[in-house]
């Protein structure tokens, strides 16, 4: 392998060289679910909203530890803002939900011919909440769901449930943190290993066919997502559709992440195979540079749109953009990441959200030169109250993307 990690070594070798880091770790257990049931319904209360209905996917599992897939029936719970939370299911699949269940609950049962809006509203009658009362719907909830139950109750407040569930999911617990920094280092160790494998030639299919690999070597299910591009490609942010083959002097770009116990990890690493241009190391040192401006922005009282503003700023300084004119960033500085790997708060434009300890977000202002090349740097930090903490180093160099030849002791 040289050096600097780019190329040099086999599949296998870079496969042999990883190992599994998960054996130490634990998933989130019935005590924080139960606090954050106990978080929501304060929160509901303080809000004025009288119930939530939490539908099969990411918030489901969230608030009650609950894995269920989102289908054309309804399999969801209800969290009153006082009481006891109850689940709503097929009567059929009773015995499966019970096997997944980790917090115990009533289980309102419906069969295939009867109407699970209906049964919903009576069971919200039951609560005490009257007809005319706020139920917040989870936001990714299909609309046949929230439109069933529009139907059954035309005169419930209907609101987006965002309000509840990102409040309480936007700010990451000591568990959480735990866990998303496992996967970020896991990820991490893949992009060494993608790296170390690159010759002239390869295909980004074969690219990403080994990173599933390493992320399994490492303990992970496999990757959760994988963009892999080389060359002029990488000016398209998110990929495109053909492979491509690596030639000396192509910018390569990968984008990846993986899950652990719930928990996603998601860095981008670019670098160029062969030596780099005058002009590729500008607009690399540039991409550096932004996302460097952001993490110094990024602090408890900041807003989000700040963030973004700092990275924006110092690319309209060096004649980039402005706004989201190309070359420059056609997108904004950053998401949350948590459960989902898009998550709330924004890095955004304008975004006034005030950051707070325990917020988590990637840092990523990509770089688009149309016609040439992208440069996408995204490592992720999380708010504490002294400031940002990345939970990885950033690249070191565009020659040199892991910091072997860089002395850290300073």
């Amino acid at each position: 392998m040289q050096h600097n990690g780019i190329g040099g070594s086999t599949a296998e070798q870079a496969l042999a060289r990883l190992e599994d880091m998960t054996g130490d770790l634990s998933p989130v257990g019935i005590t924080e679910y139960r606090q954050r049931i106990a978080k929501a319904q304060a929160w509901m209360q303080q809000q004025g909203v009288e119930a939530l209905y939490l539908n099969a996917g990411t918030n489901l599992s969230y608030f009650t530890g609950l894995h269920w897939y989102a289908s054309e029936r309804m399999v969801g719970a209800i969290l009153p803002a006082q009481g006891p939370l109850k689940y709503i299911a097929p009567e059929f699949e009773i015995g499966s939900l019970k096997d997944h269940m980790l917090l115990d609950g009533e289980i309102l049962a419906w069969l295939e011919h009867e109407n699970p809006y209906q049964l919903l509203v009576s069971a919200l009658q039951k609560m005490g909440i009257a007809s005319a009362g706020t139920l917040a719907i989870d936001e990714s909830t299909a609309f046949f769901i929230f439109d069933g139950i529009r139907q059954a109750a035309p005169a419930l407040n209907l609101v987006n449930g965002s309000l509840i569930t990102a409040h309480c999911r936007m700010h990451k617990s000591a568990a959480e943190l735990a866990l998303i920094q496992r996967a970020m280092d896991m990820t991490l160790a893949v992009h060494q290993a993608a790296a170390s494998i690159l010759h002239e030639g390869i295909s980004t299919k074969d690219v990403e066919a080994f990173i599933h690999q390493a992320h399994r070597k490492v303990g992970a299910p496999g990757s959760w997502f994988c963009i892999v591009l080389f060359g002029q490609a990488t000016s398209f942010p998110h990929g495109v559709k053909d492979p491509q083959f690596l030639k000396s002097g192509d910018m390569v770009l990968i984008d990846t992440g993986c899950k652990v116990h719930d928990y996603l990890s998601d860095i981008t690493r670019t670098y160029v195979y062969g030596e780099p241009s005058a002009r590729q190391r500008q607009f690399w040192q540039y991409e550096k540079q932004a996302q460097a401006e952001a993490f110094t922005a990024a602090r408890p009282g900041a807003t989000c749109g700040d963030v973004d503003k700092a990275a924006r700023d110092y690319l309209v300084a060096q004649g980039l953009g402005p706004d989201y004119q190309l070359p420059g960033l056609p997108h904004r500085t950053g998401h949350g990441i948590g459960m989902d790997i898009h998550e709330w708060p924004y890095l955004v434009k304008d975004n006034p959200q005030m950051l707070a300890p325990g917020m988590c977000f990637s840092n990523e202002p990509m770089l688009v030169v149309p016609g040439e090349f992208g440069i996408r740097l995204e490592d992720h930090f999380y708010i504490t109250e002294q400031g940002a903490r990345w939970f990885t180093r950033p690249s070191h160099a565009i020659d040199d993307p892991f910091g072997y030849q860089a002395d850290y002791s300073n």
